[in-house]
């Protein structure tokens, strides 16, 4: 029932001239990186993104006609991790409410203490700094965390830090504390947390605890988002749509903010 209500106010929402009007007031901006052939993935992905042409150009009829095939695995470049990605009992992708991926949204900026530390954490007290300045986080909040990454995109090992293929025991790149994780998935309830690097958990992890705590809690993740210097602290609402793949842990997203001008 919370479901049908909150998608009946949306389409009235989104269809009424007041929208309309609004829309002009606020920049659109892509959170996700284009999937092609150099779209990372993780190291020990048996498979990246591959695009197959089954035709293109003119066909007898005297038209022009395109069409591709595309195969990917759910967890790389710009995607979502549902719940059930390390929850047994966890809600797969189609099960993800739609307000939770629909939502406000604030940032983090982390990206002075990343560039200083490329295993660098989000912790309790930069989460309290924040709130310190900005009030509270609000339940059912989309938290992103600016760690600087995506400028290393698409270098794989610069974005990884490291680029062997199959291994991935000596990653480097910033992420989500486990304490972090807690406050905001447990406590603060948020809906979503996103980050600009290949994962909430940092690169050196080899539990992902970020991960099992986030999707205890049914908090879907959000990871390679880039273009998080373009968003204000507070202020931004996003639109986290992936792939709806039934019984799914995951799948690419197409990640964009509305940012009041």
């Amino acid at each position: 029932m919370r479901n049908r209500v909150f998608i009946s106010v949306l389409v009235s929402f989104l269809c009424s001239p007041v929208f309309a009007l609004d829309l002009d007031a606020y920049q659109l901006v892509d959170l996700s990186h284009t999937y092609d052939k150099n779209t990372l993935y993780w190291p020990t992905s048996p498979s990246a993104f591959e695009k197959t042409e089954l035709s293109f150009g003119d066909v007898e009829s005297g038209y022009f006609y395109s069409a591709y095939t595309v195969c990917t695995p759910e967890h790389g470049g710009t995607h979502l991790d549902a719940p059930l990605h390390f929850a047994e009992d966890g809600a797969s992708t189609e099960q993800i409410p739609l307000e939770n991926l629909i939502a406000p949204a604030i940032v983090i900026d982390v990206s002075v203490q990343a560039a200083a530390d490329r295993n660098y954490r989000l912790s309790v007290a930069d989460v309290r700094r924040f709130e310190a300045q900005h009030g509270e986080i609000s339940q059912g909040t989309i938290v992103l965390l600016r760690t600087g990454w995506s400028e290393y995109w698409p270098d794989a090992n610069g974005y990884l830090g490291d680029d062997k293929p199959g291994d991935a025991s000596n990653l480097e790149f910033p992420g989500f504390g486990a304490e972090a994780v807690r406050l905001l998935a447990e406590d603060r309830r948020v809906a979503v947390l996103g980050v600009d690097s290949a994962s909430i958990d940092y690169g050196p992890s080899q539990d992902f605890i970020a991960h099992r705590i986030a999707a205890a809690a049914g908090v879907v993740n959000l990871e390679n988002l880039t273009n998080l210097d373009q968003l204000p602290a507070t202020g931004a609402t996003i639109l986290a749509l992936p792939m709806k793949i039934g019984g799914g842990s995951g799948g690419p997203a197409r990640v964009v903010a509305l940012v009041p001008k």
